[in-house]
């Protein structure tokens, strides 16, 4: 995030000597995105990052197209993609290019018996379902319906889940996540006509630091390899750290939506972006106050796009059937628009109690067995009269 945010303990001047209780150094390791140019910070361990122990087995996860090159609009029933125990094996792609991969999980156990560090990719984390804390080397998030956790490669982390029912929106970016640069001034600050700012931003807020040697393991995404790593250390063991490289959360319920007299169009309600592609949140709002206004979202053509709408609740005044979970994806080529009948079901409507994630990609989109498997097979046929 482009603002500074610090916790723990560390030396008044950078790269210089923090010396423990018993007179030995500390450990300062840069943290940092895009070689020395991007987001940064320092972190302070007790014992040296680097000390590698053992490397195991290395097993690849690249997602595998089932569709290609694909014109077929869908409607993907999101939470038939099974549950598992494992966080990392209940992470299933159903949709990526060369920018991102979108992702359902459905964990019914914490991630606690490793640790896990993505290095191809940030990630964004939406919350569908399920409580618990995201616990990192730079502090803990706690998390709850309608979250989205946004973890920036590289970071170590385990999840705890406080119950078994969990549902996952995960977006992996593999260039940084950030907030759009329309509500940016240059010095990084959110701006005035922003429907969000720093205040709705929570920061980690509480640091472990754990002293422990031992056997340590962490599981780290690279390529599109998933290696096995062990460690002497534990990966929490920071005594403080500063600076602007760091995860955090934004519930969706404090996007405060852009509305107007007419139908405003999708890029209001952008929350974040990447590198092709950018991810918004339909929250509730009014609709538009015009006295002829027609609220439905007009037909649109998908030229350069390929939009994909996750339905996370309320009722989606556009389709004519949708449940929670659902995932449409209209592909770049074709238009598409409200069903049948919802056009004029719209007129003098009030206002929306839905609740969606966009993610609106420039490059067109795979699709994997896993999205075959759960997709209705009829969508592209449901705008007939």
């Amino acid at each position: 995030m482009p603002f500074y945010h610090q916790m723990g303990k560390f030396p008044q001047k950078r790269h210089t000597t923090f010396k423990k209780s018993d007179g030995a150094l500390h450990y300062e390791q840069l943290f940092g995105t895009e070689g020395f140019s991007g987001m940064s910070a320092l972190l302070y361990h007790l014992y040296r990052p680097t000390m590698v122990k053992n490397i195991g087995q290395s097993v690849d996860v690249s997602p595998v197209a089932a569709v290609d090159k694909n014109i077929t609009s869908q409607m993907l029933r999101g939470w038939e993609v099974p549950p598992t125990d494992d966080f990392l094996e209940s992470r299933k792609v159903v949709l990526f290019n060369n920018d991102l991969n979108i992702a359902l999980a459905s964990p019914k156990k914490s991630l606690t018996e490793y640790f896990y560090k993505n290095a191809d990719a940030d990630e964004v984390i939406f919350v569908h379902k399920g409580t618990g804390t995201l616990r990192t080397m730079l502090g803990n998030i706690i998390f709850g319906y309608g979250d989205y956790l946004v973890i920036p490669r590289g970071m170590i982390y385990q999840i705890e889940f406080e119950n078994a029912d969990n549902r996952l929106l995960i977006t992996e970016s593999f260039s940084p996540v950030v907030t759009p640069k329309r509500y940016r001034n240059h010095f990084g600050q959110l701006l005035e006509h922003s429907p969000f700012c720093e205040r709705d931003i929570r920061r980690p807020s509480e640091l472990e630091t754990h002293d422990e040697l031992g056997d340590f393991t962490i599981k780290i995404r690279k390529e599109n390899v998933l290696h096995t790593l062990s460690y002497a250390s534990h990966p929490f063991d920071v005594v403080g750290w500063d600076g602007y490289n760091y995860p955090y959360a934004f519930n969706a319920k404090d996007f405060e939506p852009i509305t107007g007299r007419i139908h405003q169009p999708p890029p209001v309600h952008q929350t974040f972006e990447g590198h092709n592609f950018v991810i918004c949140t339909f929250a509730p709002r009014l609709y538009d106050y015009h006295p002829e206004a027609i609220p439905a979202p007009y037909n649109h053509s998908n030229i350069d796009s390929d939009e994909v709408l996750y339905y996370v609740d309320g009722d989606f005044m556009s389709r004519n059937h949708v449940e929670k979970g659902y995932i449409s994806l209209h592909p770049a080529g074709i238009p598409h628009g409200p069903h049948p009948g919802a056009y004029e079901r719209s007129v003098g409507q009030k206002e929306t109690l839905e609740l969606a994630v966009m993610i609106d990609t420039f490059k067109p989109l795979k699709l994997t067995q896993t999205a075959l498997d759960i997709a209705d097979g009829t969508y592209w046929a449901s705008w007939q009269e």
